[in-house]
């Protein structure tokens, strides 16, 4: 089967390796433009692009999905079927020009939690599963005919980026069980139930502010689900704190939510109801610490 694969980040790579592994005709991998980072605006290239000249694919990076060249350029290929895995929205021109259409790997058990940040809502929310879905693309964004679905556990200790990690795994098996079927014809796919849709929209920074009037537990989950990235912070001394690494307590918050507590060698904040204990976190401008090296440094200074 002749297919083109479109993605982004480390998330992709797996499913675009399993093609690989198996042995699919790989014609060509769709990726971002290229972007200066850094300092010296040194070019960097995405996950998937590093991947693929590995391996010597063929990348295309249009910087425009609709452009009437790169389309023209996908229709010359004439892929059997495109499997995109965190990319972009493909536009109807695009998605319409395989023959057996186009498919979609999603980091939520769809329809729940639609959108660009599916995983860490999940844990944000405070949810005891999730999964991975694979689905046919049609115009309104992750609404598409289910084919395949997979749940995990979301454990107690995980956070958004130990469950990115799992579910990529675990959706690179589901990308290649969804082809397999495409190719033997015994794809049996199943409209969504609009009752049960949520939505997952982007995360910014202004929506990774520390409201520590809420619960202990709203506020541990809020942490680990944007633990490593993109970081839940507070402000001390108008400076950003991020917080990395948090642990319930069964210990009663008696002072204002947002108070500090030091306590043989252990660091904790008052919220609404109980303390929370803080493991690691990182001051402005300076490198990610444990909680003890931070007390350290109260007290030397």
């Amino acid at each position: 089967m002749k297919i083109i694969f479109m993605g982004t980040p480390e998330f992709a790579v797996p499913s675009l390796k399993i093609l690989l592994d198996n042995k699919y005709d790989l014609q060509a991998v769709v990726t971002v433009p290229d972007k200066k980072k850094g300092r010296g605006l040194k070019t960097s290239f995405s996950d998937v692009k590093n991947f693929a000249l590995e391996k010597n694919l063929k990348v295309l990076q249009p910087d425009n999905l609709k452009d009437e060249k790169f389309i023209n350029e996908i229709k010359t290929l004439a892929p059997e079927l495109i499997i995109v895995v965190a990319f972009r929205i493909l536009p109807k021109e695009v998605y319409t020009i395989p023959e057996y259409g186009s498919i979609n790997l999603h980091g939520s058990l769809l329809p729940k939690y639609r959108g660009a940040a599916p995983i860490n809502r999940s844990i944000i929310n405070g949810d005891s599963e999730t999964g991975v879905t694979t689905f046919f693309l049609k115009d309104k964004v992750d609404t598409g005919n289910i084919i395949l679905q997979n749940k995990i556990r979301i454990e107690p200790n995980d956070n958004a980026g130990s469950i990115h990690d799992k579910l990529s795994v675990l959706g690179a098996d589901l990308v290649l069980k969804t082809v397999r079927l495409i190719e033997k014809g015994n794809i049996i796919e199943f409209s969504q139930d609009e009752s049960l849709a949520s939505p997952a929209p982007k995360i910014f920074k202004q929506d990774c502010k520390i409201d520590w009037n809420k619960s202990s537990t709203e506020i541990h989950n809020f942490i680990r689900g944007l633990s490593p990235y993109p970081a839940a912070y507070t402000l001390m001394d108008n400076k950003t704190v991020k917080i990395f690494k948090s642990t319930l307590t069964d210990m009663k918050s008696e002072n204002e939510p947002g108070s500090v507590i030091v306590n043989n060698k252990k660091l904790f904040v008052c919220t609404k109801d109980k303390l929370i204990e803080i493991h690691e976190l990182q001051l402005e401008g300076k490198k990610r610490i444990s909680a003890v090296d931070f007390i350290n440094g109260l007290v030397k200074n």
